[in-house]
C-alpha cells in the first residue's frame, strides 16, 4: 500500500538520529573527558545525543506592507 501525497511530510527524510556509532560514542567522550586512552572499547557509557531544532525566521515588514494595512 503506498502513502497519499497530501499525508507526507515535507522533509521527512531528514530525521536527526537517536544512535551514533562507537567512534562517534568514543569521540563524544573525548570531548567531556570521560574517555582515556587504553580504556576498553566494549562496555562504553551511554552519551546523549543533542538534538537541533531549527527556528522559523520572521518575516520584516517593509513600509509598502504597513500602508497597505492602514488603507484597509
Amino acid at each position: 500500500m503506498t502513502l497519499d501525497k497530501s499525508l507526507k511530510v515535507a522533509g521527512g527524510s531528514i530525521k536527526s538520529r537517536n544512535v551514533m556509532t562507537r567512534v562517534e560514542r568514543i569521540k563524544r567522550l573525548k570531548e567531556l573527558e570521560r574517555w582515556k586512552e587504553g580504556d576498553p572499547v566494549l562496555g562504553i557509557p551511554k552519551t546523549r545525543v543533542v538534538k537541533i531544532s531549527m527556528k522559523k525566521k520572521k518575516k520584516v515588514k517593509g513600509p509598502e506592507e504597513d500602508t497597505k494595512k492602514k488603507k484597509k
